[in-house]
């Protein structure tokens, strides 16, 4: 497939990668040739040197031979007037980076009919919505839904003193009265391992599980994890997304404190919101925190528009006694490091915003849906079984399934199976596989 992308920023330079090592034919349009060229060297990308915004730069471009057009550059106005531009050309599918909340007020579908924009991102809202997913279960750091959210993959740091340490995998799975679920990855020390029976966990490993929905709270107990939704919520950074998530917070009931250095946007804070306790003070000042009880919070949402204050503030109320924190890094290159320090969640809004786009390029036939780890290496993919021919009547032991990767639950006529070596496909089997970066062609090509 021919994939145009408007903008070599973070956002662009995160779905060339992806895009390009799929063996898609990536073309990357930026004003910056320096970038362009950097991009080039490393990746298998053809760049354009010119304005999206410019009907003879997209033509040179090839749009008049590309399926999917992707803008994601740091101005609305480019993005969109590139993809009305598109509109001319026939292209199958266009994508739009927009920050204004404006384009969104109205609802997906007049923004589809009034601009012919199939998919409109907001970073700021896909944040959001990041935060209260992993919100709802303390102690995980990643979470995922798949086949209609029955199940779940969940990431936990696994400490010395957890009983699980120095166990195999298989002697596990033979310690639980039923397969309710599967490690299907680890990252230790920055590399990510697809394990197999005889691995062990090891402390300060981050592993990857998938269970069902309904048996997250048995599976928790299983290895001494003990999650609940948070009573307490300081908010560090009364911007959009700190805003959007104290709205949310609010509906469920939830205490939120949120901390706001500007006053004027603190006086809007507090006409906006209805419950919360607004905080006119810096979200470094100790002193000020300690007395609101940030020592008692649940979980810190650090969300400035400052990485140094971000990552300052979410260790200071670690330090203090705050169970979990999320941060906002606006420099991903920095999450793998993070971790380290005591921060149990970092995220990156461009990250969230390239993956939610991921998720939609790949949203189409077999492929149903798409997760990309922060901070890990690795994907999960949902892949629907369409020719049952290839699989009939063969025990999943015996299938010579792709190096790097492993079937972590099977979703068959609305009920969830945790598969073992027994288990056999079906066709409409909705399959969730975990793989390693360079796994990805061959899981393709398994599933024809």
């Amino acid at each position: 497939m021919r994939i145009m992308i408007v903008g070599a920023g973070q956002v662009g330079h995160h779905l060339c990668e992806k895009l390009s090592v799929e063996g898609q034919e990536v073309v990357l349009i930026d004003r910056d040739e320096k970038k362009l060229r950097k991009l080039e060297r490393d990746l298998n990308i053809l760049p354009v040197h010119g304005s999206a915004a410019s009907a003879r730069v997209l033509e040179e471009a090839g749009i008049r031979n590309t399926e999917l057009f992707i803008a994601v550059t740091d101005s609305d106005e480019v993005n969109l007037i590139a993809c009305i531009l598109s509109k001319q050309y026939n292209v199958a599918s266009r994508i739009a980076r927009v920050r204004n909340e404006d384009f969104y007020l109205s609802g997906e579908a007049h923004t589809e009919k009034t601009l012919g924009i199939d998919l409109l991102i907001s970073p700021d809202i896909a944040m959001a919505d990041e935060i209260m997913t992993l919100s709802q279960l303390s102690d995980a750091f990643a979470v995922a839904d798949f086949a209609e959210g029955q199940v779940e993959l969940l990431g936990y740091e696994v400490f010395k003193r957890n009983p699980m340490v120095g166990i195999t995998l298989h002697k596990m799975q033979a310690m639980q009265r039923q397969s309710n679920f599967l490690i299907v990855a680890i990252n230790r020390d920055g590399n990510t391992i697809i394990p197999r029976g005889d691995d062990k966990i090891e402390p300060g490993d981050r592993i990857y599980l998938v269970a069902r929905k309904k048996d997250i709270a048995e599976v928790e107990s299983h290895f001494h994890f003990t999650s609940k939704a948070p009573k307490k919520v300081f908010i560090i950074g009364g911007g959009t997304i700190g805003y959007m998530v104290a709205k949310r917070m609010e509906k469920q009931k939830i205490s939120v404190s949120l901390v706001e250095e500007d006053p004027k946007r603190c006086e809007f804070l507090t006409g906006q919101l209805e419950h919360s306790v607004v905080l006119n003070c810096d979200g470094l000042e100790a002193h000020d925190l300690l007395e609101e009880g940030i020592d008692q919070a649940d979980l810190v949402i650090s969300v400035t528009e400052s990485d140094t204050t971000n990552i300052l503030s979410s260790l200071l109320s670690k330090h203090h006694g705050a169970r979990k924190c999320i941060t906002k890094i606006n420099r991903p290159d920095f999450i793998p490091l993070l971790g380290k320090l005591g921060i149990d969640v970092a995220l990156s809004p461009r990250l969230v915003a390239a993956n939610m786009i991921l998720r939609f390029v790949r949203g189409g036939g077999k492929i149903v849906s798409v997760a990309t780890l922060l901070g890990s290496d690795a994907e999960v993919m949902e892949i629907q079984v369409s020719d049952s021919a290839k699989f009939q009547d063969i025990p999943l032991k015996s299938l010579k399934f792709p190096r790097n990767a492993v079937l972590g639950a099977i979703s068959r006529k609305g009920k969830v199976i945790i598969p073992s070596g027994e288990t056999k496909l079906k066709e409409g089997d909705n399959l969730v596989v975990f793989f390693a970066k360079d796994a990805i062609s061959s899981v393709e090509a398994f599933f024809g």
